[in-house]
Order: C-alpha cells, then structure tokens, then sequence
C-alpha cells in the first residue's frame, strides 16, 4: 500500500482501469478529505456531503474502464461540484444554502471598503448595464433585491420560466465577463 501512495495519478488510474481495489483505496485516501471539505464548504451539511463524495467515488469505480483523465484531482473536484449544484438545484439544502448565501453577502457588503468588493461591484454593474432593459431588470430584482423568481415574475408580470431562464443566461453571460478577467466564479 505504502508504494501506491508514492504513485502519480496517472498510475493509479491506469491501475484502476484494470481493476484494482488497492489502487482505488490509494485515490479515495488521498481526495476524500479534499472532496469533503470542498461540498462542506459550500452545503454546510456533513450528512450530504459525505453521501455525495461517496456517490463520486462510487461513480468512479463503475465507470472505471471509462475514459478517465490523468488529472484526476480536478476530475473528481468537478464531478462534486457538478453534484453540490445537484443538491442545491433539486432543493435538499436549497433553502437553507441561500440563506447562508444571503448573509454572506451582507457579511461582506458591510465591508464595502475592500478593493476587491469596490471592483467586483462596478465589474457587476457595468455588467448589469451592457443587459438589455428587462434582462438588466431581472437580474437586479435577483442579485440586488433578493427577490425569488417567482417574486420578479409576479413584480414584472411574465412567467417564472422566462425569469429562470433570463436569470440562466445572465449568470453564463456574466461568468465569461468574469473569466476574461481572470476571476474565477463558483456560485454567484
């Protein structure tokens, strides 16, 4: 066991493809407590983010003669992230993660001083701007008034599908923005 831990991913995935446990035993070990705290980080829930890191790895052995990557980390670190979005998206700890969201956002609003936060927030305005007028609206009912989507629906009288859909293409609009300026966007 201690030689597998010596491996490179590479290795270990060529040994996973064939079917070794040891080699198996060797990638949970070394990304479980990676995986963890990245979905804790974010759901704030112990119980599902040790049911969804377990559900990776299960995923991982079964699809294990499956085309995988020798970047392994960043693979298992997207595939978490792909079920964290799950999570929320499906509505087990929608509620209580945009309430946790909502309060970091006024933890660090009260600090508006920040260089960081001054240039997020004129990045996001100009942003929000450049919409058309009633992308712009909706965005701003979301992001700036906290209004849920049925809420902006009701407010602009259209469907809450447009809003959700409107609210979709700004967030993917805005995340390019933002990746041509080097940040990188998890959650908005």
């Amino acid at each position: 066991m201690k030689v597998y831990a010596e491996f490179p991913d590479s290795q270990l995935i060529k040994r996973l493809k064939e079917g070794d446990n040891v080699a198996f035993t060797e990638i949970y070990e070394r990304y479980w407590e990676f995986l963890y705290q990245a979905s804790y980080k974010i759901l704030k829930d112990s119980n599902v983010c040790d049911d969804l890191v377990q559900e990776v790895f299960v995923w991982l052995w079964l699809n294990r003669k499956k085309h995988l990557t020798d970047a392994l980390k960043p693979y298992l670190y997207a595939a978490v992230k792909y079920k964290v979005l799950n999570v929320i998206r499906h509505g087990k700890v929608k509620e209580a993660f945009f309430a946790r969201a909502v309060e970091s956002y006024v933890e660090v609003a009260a600090d508006e001083n920040t260089l960081e936060v001054r240039e997020l927030k004129e990045i996001i305005a100009k942003f929000t701007q450049s919409l058309p007028e009633r992308a712009g609206q909706i965005f701003h009912l979301s992001r700036n008034e906290f209004l849920t989507n049925k809420e902006i629906a009701e407010k602009l009288g259209i469907s809450e599908k447009t809003v959700e859909n409107q609210m979709n293409i700004n967030l993917k609009k805005l995340k390019v923005s933002l990746g041509r300026m080097s940040f990188w966007c998890i959650f908005l």
